[in-house]
């Protein structure tokens, strides 16, 4: 298989990954896909957070099979694994690290980057050149504009080669049923930098490096600070939606996204600016939120107005009337599903990568346990096309009971909410009293 070749075989595992990847999100939001220029050659340059599920969200919804260069230590572990990544159409590159007799095997690789790029097809790769599993952007490295610049070079400054910086966000980085958004910059040309790169090759490649930081930084969520890291992630995970109301924009994924933007570059600025009321509503915050777990109760929840026992009655309609269908999907789907979970979350310690192998042994172990339990009910279900119909039921009735056992969550949060309220109201008060100090300390230091 060459890599600037369109492949019918990528293609239709493309199609089973977008549907596999349609079951394990709540919502996937593309924005900017009409910047993508049209017959030109293209490399993405998205940030790196999450391991092979970066990729995905640039390959999935995007018309392009891109090449993506990758870290040479994955390969050469076995023929095998060599020929799936090349039909992935991932390549290597080599490192210093890799050892410095290796790193002209490189020379293959930018000779398939440029192939690729002449053919008007996509490569891709990170600039970060690693993944940080926080919302938190790495210094970028050298290789995008070294590769670019190559190619460039190597054709007589003819492929107008447009580097498109793409910003990925996850509402969470490892859980089932989070919201996924991938948002597509404008493209940078980088021919723009090539008068630069004949007089001064390191003074372009910093110029370059530097404008594609520029370019995915605000395409994705950013907390610079290292001390708050983790508190300012709870503050937003606290006050972000009242910080979106504060602005009255309509709530929405793609609108809390972009109010969370400005609620983390707040926050940053606070830092910088006044340190010591920035650790007093840390402390602030850490308290209400210590005060959150010890109750068991979410931050959702704590709402003086809220019409619980309305919401009760009617989701206790709403899950008796769905139960038949949590169980039909419960326990078709249940073995594999926690099978999955636990061997995961056992072996596998680096939590960055845990949406990787919940995906990768999801897409393999699942349709091996329908055929299994198709085979298994099939002389209770009478006709070919009914079988059929079963067999394709069962990973959306795994998705309607996830959404049921959600309900039930919920429902129990507003009943320990309840009861809180009319046999603790103490504790309830304090809770309210609480939270209403945080928010009201937050709106007076945080602006809009």
């Amino acid at each position: 298989m060459k890599y600037e070749k369109w492949s019918p075989g990528y293609w239709c595992l493309k199609q089973y990954i977008k549907f596999a990847d349609w079951l394990i999100h709540k919502k996937t939001i593309i924005t900017g896909k009409e910047k993508i220029p049209d017959n030109k050659p293209i490399v993405f340059a998205p940030n790196h957070q999450n391991a092979l599920s970066d990729p995905l969200a640039v390959l999935l919804y995007t018309r392009f099979q891109p090449v993506w260069l990758a870290r040479a230590d994955i390969f050469e572990k076995s023929k095998a694994v060599d020929t799936i990544l090349k039909f992935m159409k991932i390549m290597p590159v080599y490192r210093l690290r890799d050892g410095k007799e290796n790193l002209e095997k490189n020379e293959q690789t930018f000779a398939n980057s440029i192939k690729v790029l002449e053919h008007n097809f996509a490569v891709a790769l990170f600039p970060e050149a690693a993944h940080s599993a926080k919302r938190q952007m790495l210094l970028h490295k050298k290789a995008v504009p070294r590769i670019v610049f190559m190619a460039e070079e190597k054709t007589n400054n003819q492929l107008d080669i447009q580097i498109v910086p793409t910003g990925i966000y996850y509402s969470h980085y490892w859980k089932f049923n989070r919201t996924v958004i991938v948002n597509f910059g404008e493209p940078i040309p980088v021919k723009d930098f090539m008068k630069t790169h004949a007089e001064n090759p390191n003074a372009a490649v910093i110029a370059l490096k530097n404008k594609i930081y520029d370019a995915i930084l605000p395409l994705t969520i950013n907390i610079n600070s290292k001390k708050h890291y983790e508190d300012f992630e709870q503050i937003r995970g606290i006050y972000g939606c009242h910080f979106l109301n504060r602005q009255q924009i309509k709530s929405s994924a793609l609108n809390l996204f972009h109010s969370d933007q400005r609620l983390v570059n707040s926050l940053d600025k606070l830092e910088a600016t006044q340190p010591e009321v920035t650790q007093k509503l840390v402390e602030q915050a850490n308290n209400y939120a210590q005060l959150l777990r010890k109750l068991k109760i979410r931050n959702w929840l704590v709402n003086k107005t809220g019409n619980h026992a309305g919401m009760i009655l009617l989701n206790s309609s709403v899950l008796l009337a769905g139960l038949p269908l949590f169980l039909y999907g419960f326990i078709f789907n249940a073995i594999p599903y926690f099978l999955i979970d636990r061997v995961i979350r056992k072996k596998v310690k680096d939590k960055s990568f845990w949406s990787t192998f919940f995906l990768v042994a999801g897409i393999v172990l699942f349709p091996v346990i329908y055929l299994l339990e198709l085979l298994a009910f099939a002389w209770f279900i009478p006709g070919f096309w009914l079988k059929i119909a079963f067999l394709v039921s069962l990973p959306f009735a795994g998705k309607i009971a996830f959404k049921w056992y959600i309900l039930l969550r919920k429902t129990i949060g507003r009943c320990r909410v309840l009861r809180l309220k009319w046999f603790n109201r103490k504790s309830c008060h304090q809770l309210i009293s609480e939270k209403e100090k945080l928010f009201d300390k937050l709106d007076k230091h945080l602006s809009i």
